[in-house]
């Protein structure tokens, strides 16, 4: 789902998965420039795409 949300962002973003983060107490988890975004809950495509956005924008 992430993949899917990285296309519809206009600037090139790089995934990087992350299997041990010490600020992480629930998975699945959204680490957006080392910013803890998003965890225990499973985000929608739309949900992903408008966090992205909002952390890139700012």
């Amino acid at each position: 789902m992430v993949e899917r949300a990285t296309e519809e962002v206009d600037t090139p973003v790089e995934i990087e998965l992350e299997e041990k983060n010490k600020n992480v107490k629930n998975i699945p988890a959204l680490v957006i420039n080392g910013n803890l975004i998003s965890q225990g809950k499973v985000l929608t495509v739309r949900e992903i795409t408008k966090l992205i956005k909002s952390e890139l924008y700012c």
